[in-house]
């Protein structure tokens, strides 16, 4: 049976519309035509409401505004045709208005928002990114190590907070936090990266995932071994690490932890009301290949608290690494009586004050 006229009319128009589609997506969106043609008519449509426009509604210093947008959304090369387009729309405005109009401030204006736009362009096109793309990347890297610091919920009789604060109020830091809970076994370390603020972060990202996998991946006794190869193997010298692993059995509270060059975890014994330090020590990650670490072992009773935290909470250039942790004991004392969850934060908040580091904090305790 041949097919009807109206058939083959319905088929030429799909297949007209879908090259039409094709060639839109490939020619004109991935190359950003669309954008660069409006924000072109839009600084011509400037430049023309300026001359003939409503007094004061068509400034020439709007032009800044498609470039602004150029920066965000166009290629450097589309950039700099669309920088030629506002020049070509100033030197017209200039020529049919009076002198004050398009004076050197704004032409001073106009450079400085094209350099920028351009240097903009330029990280944007690098990065393989356009519009506001790099930034939602950034967030949700950002939100996934978050998430990824946060301790798992546990059983009843149990309870744990984390407190993480950047240097310079960064949403990414060189200290972050990663757990696991296989049965009823608790698998929690706690990670500084040398460096600081977003200086330290790119690594700390790329890091927190691979030692996300291989705490629930590897033994708990070897778990720092195995960090510390694979940064022997991909750190490129980019700088040690240094971290604190504890594994605790959450129905017997009997515990191991591992160090290297990280400072001690802190024991609360409720029985005796006192603080004090484990021995576990042991050598930064990605110095010496196949390093072995030892553990300390400890039992945490009903009302027990065992704190793991980083240097930044205990470290002051000058000053002696024992006074900084005796300072940490102090604060730690301070606010048992108020409950750990709420106490961590504010050791945090105190110890922080008016350092420019990177700090972490992990508080597990026994109801």
């Amino acid at each position: 049976m041949k097919p009807t006229p109206t058939a083959k009319s319905t088929r030429l128009l799909r297949s007209t519309a879908q090259r039409l589609v094709a060639v839109l997506r490939r020619k004109v969106l991935f190359r950003y035509r669309i954008v660069l043609i409006t924000l072109v008519v839009l600084a011509v449509g400037i430049g023309v409401g300026a001359v003939w426009g409503p007094t004061g509604w068509f400034p020439p210093s709007l032009t800044v505004l498609p470039l602004l947008a150029g920066g965000l959304l166009l290629k450097r090369k589309s950039l700099a045709f669309l920088l030629t387009v506002v020049v070509a729309v100033l030197g017209f405005t200039a020529y049919m208005l009076e002198v004050g109009q398009v004076g050197p401030g704004l032409l001073v204006t106009i450079g400085v928002t094209s350099v920028l736009s351009y240097l903009l362009s330029g990280v944007r096109e690098r990065l393989g990114v356009q519009g506001l793309s790099g930034e939602m990347m950034l967030l949700d890297l950002r939100d996934r190590l978050r998430h990824q610091g946060r301790l798992p919920d546990l059983p009843k009789g149990w309870g744990r907070t984390s407190v993480l604060r950047q240097a310079g109020g960064s949403s990414f830091g060189g200290d972050f936090v990663v757990s696991t809970l296989r049965g009823n076994r608790l698998d929690a370390a706690v990670v500084d990266v040398s460096g600081k603020g977003v200086d330290a972060g790119t690594r700390a990202l790329m890091l927190s995932g691979a030692f996300s996998g291989l705490i629930g991946a590897v033994p708990a006794k070897e778990f720092l071994e195995r960090c510390n190869d694979y940064l022997m193997s991909n750190s490129g010298g980019e700088g040690f690490v240094t971290a604190v692993h504890l594994s605790l059995d959450l129905e017997t509270g009997e515990y191991d932890v591992a160090s290297a060059g990280h400072p001690p975890a802190l024991h609360y014994d409720s029985g005796r009301g006192l603080w004090t330090t484990t021995e576990a020590k042991g050598v930064v990650l990605g110095v010496i290949p196949e390093m072995t670490y030892s553990t300390a072992q400890g039992l945490l009773r009903p009302g027990d608290a065992i704190m793991l935290c980083t240097d930044g909470l205990i470290e002051t250039p000058g000053e002696d690494l024992d006074a900084g942790i005796d300072r940490l004991l102090g604060m730690a004392e301070s606010v048992v009586g108020r409950g750990f969850k709420t106490g961590a934060a504010q050791i945090v908040d105190t110890l922080s004050k008016d350092k420019n580091d990177d700090c972490a904090l992990v508080v597990l305790w026994r109801d």
